[in-house]
């Protein structure tokens, strides 16, 4: 089927492709769930006094290199397989005909190879050796989520592996990168931070439902059905904030945390209440951002 799929694209005439679509293709508004766990995983670094900036900034080129890199790699698998032939969202690169599906996956093993360079380089200057095994499961999630005979994505675990890896392990993993003091308050930060970015998967999987059951993508969103997918939406976002809550008289900066209620409450009404993908993709863009507050927040209430 892959190789079918490689032919026709190559047998066609295809369009010119420019740099607008290679910066589509990197779903940049998903970049907030990268930058996300970092920030927040460097303030509780600050908070035991062993923040280090060379650190902190390779686990940030870490992040967001291995997202633009798995964002590749899921146009690519998802290409190949003819699953975005069904989509209604952004067209992408492979499924579009606008690339050839080999290129695509260049640039992603490309930007995998960007993350292991500065995984190792962080490993190298930390003495931390062991990342270098978490960096390789890292890059294999990355890889099966879309990609493989049996990706996970394809099984209602993605949003599971979502909250593990963009929640627990790169929050945690930046401040172990750091410091060798274990503190409580990182396992929470984490978990607030993955419950934002399992919320954005689902924002994004409610908005395909039909088509992922046409392509035969059995995300969670699918197994639950649209009303208990989007409900769930909401518990993803309302639950981070029983971090302020648990923290609020310890560390006084976490009043501010409550701010991003301003933008997650509109989200939980659109998610409810959309009728449109666009309106789905308007929410999933602002709940990345409101990631990125919260985790910004979360982080400088620990630290300061």
């Amino acid at each position: 089927m892959r190789a079918a799929a490689e032919e026709q694209v190559d047998a066609g005439a295809r369009p010119r492709v420019t740099a607008r679509d290679w910066i589509s293709g990197a779903r940049l508004r998903t970049l907030p769930l990268a930058i996300a766990p970092v920030v927040a995983g460097s303030g509780i670094a600050h908070l035991v006094r062993d923040f280090s900036w060379p650190l902190a900034l390779l686990a940030l080129g870490v992040a967001v290199f291995l997202q633009i890199g798995v964002n590749y790699a899921n146009d690519y698998s998802d290409g190949i397989r003819g699953t975005d032939a069904y989509r209604v969202g952004p067209a992408r690169l492979t499924g579009s005909g606008l690339v050839n599906p080999k290129r695509v996956l260049a640039v992603a093993l490309a930007f995998f190879a960007l993350a292991a360079v500065c995984g190792l380089v962080a490993v190298v200057l930390s003495e931390r050796w062991w990342f270098l095994a978490l960096g390789v499961v890292a890059i294999l999630a990355a890889w099966f989520y879309t990609g493989g005979k049996r990706p996970y994505g394809y099984a209602g675990l993605g949003e599971v592996m979502v909250f593990i890896f963009f929640g627990l392990v790169a929050t945690v993993g930046t401040t172990w990168l750091q410091t060798d003091i274990q503190t409580q308050e990182v396992w929470f930060a984490g978990t607030g931070v993955g419950l934002f970015a399992v919320a954005v998967l689902i924002a994004n999987n409610v908005r395909d439902i039909e088509t992922d059951k046409l392509a035969g993508k059995r995300t969670l969103a699918v197994i639950l059905g649209d009303r208990a997918s989007r409900i769930l939406y909401v518990v993803c976002v309302l639950l981070p904030f029983a971090v302020p809550a648990l923290y609020g008289l310890v560390y006084p900066g976490m009043v501010l945390v409550w701010l991003v209620l301003f933008a997650v409450i509109p989200c939980c009404l659109i998610v409810l209440l959309a009728k449109t993908a666009k309106e789905l993709i308007g929410a999933l863009a602002l709940t990345s951002l409101a990631s990125l507050a919260y985790a910004a927040l979360i982080g400088a209430a620990f630290a300061f």
